[in-house]
């Protein structure tokens, strides 16, 4: 079983925690805040293990997913949200971040207007992610089927939803992607994608509301899962706790104690 692993990337929910764990700076008056429970030690394995273990030995090395390959490189990652149709925005920051966040739970933008976008230039760099509005098969099926390289899927609940992010991302054996058309051998060019794009493909699950936190050892042993965010001002929504309060703290350390 995949065991994911917890990024600080920062999007509309604000920065996520990283490996530091739950206690940082922000508290009333500047004192440091944390909850309860105490972080657990790094896994001596390294971080990612488990997710880095599954990748087929044959699968080329560097990733064409920069984000993924610095990931397995241990290092941290930047990412620039689009939520509106903006070739030439896109292609410019494309140059100077690891992956762009094409926001399709909280826009209005179709599916053919990112389509045109990823054509737009191909290979700029940044990694194409879509965050989906849901793990549903015909939702994730058109993120990948027009290229992008990376699922982000909200709200995740529990092992259930987190598999049908996971599955739906991949060809098979590993998934159930259905073969088809699409936009994907234009916006990855050169390359065998059939063979390569499951080990490309960065699946991601956000970790937002009690029912998630509850599951988060299901959730983050979820073969396939690659990565697991903590959306900061959801799960305060959610909860109903403010993020400094020590329960909400406590939520933080045991999603990411799960993926450790």
């Amino acid at each position: 079983m995949a065991a994911g692993f917890v990024l600080a990337l920062q999007a509309e929910q604000g920065p996520a925690p990283g490996r530091g764990g739950g206690a940082g700076p922000g508290g009333a008056g500047g004192k440091l805040i944390g909850g309860t429970l105490t972080p657990a030690a790094p896994d001596a394995r390294g971080w990612g293990w488990q997710v880095k273990a599954l990748i087929n030995p044959a699968t080329p090395r560097p990733f064409y997913n920069k984000a993924k390959e610095l990931l397995f490189q241990d290092k941290q990652i930047t990412s620039y949200t689009i939520s509106t149709y903006n070739p030439d925005l896109y292609c410019e920051v494309g140059k100077h971040f690891d992956f762009i966040w094409f926001e399709m739970q909280h826009s209005t933008m179709s599916w053919d207007e990112v389509r045109r976008m990823m054509l737009a230039c191909p290979g700029v760099g940044a990694a194409p992610m879509v965050r989906t509005p849901d793990a549903f098969e015909s939702t994730i099926q058109k993120a990948t089927d027009i290229g992008a390289i990376g699922i982000i899927v909200p709200t995740v609940d529990d092992a259930i939803e987190a598999r049908d992010a996971a599955r739906y991302s991949r060809y098979p054996p590993v998934g159930r992607r259905s073969s088809g058309g699409g936009s994907f051998g234009q916006v990855w060019p050169g390359i065998n994608y059939r063979a390569t794009v499951n080990d490309n493909m960065l699946v991601t699950v956000m970790i937002e509301t009690l029912e998630g936190v509850a599951n988060a050892e299901e959730i983050a042993a979820t073969a396939g899962v690659d990565v697991i965010i903590l959306g900061n001002n959801d799960l305060s929504s959610f909860s109903g706790w403010p993020q400094n309060e020590p329960r909400y703290q406590d939520s933080l350390i045991k999603v990411r104690n799960a993926a450790h």
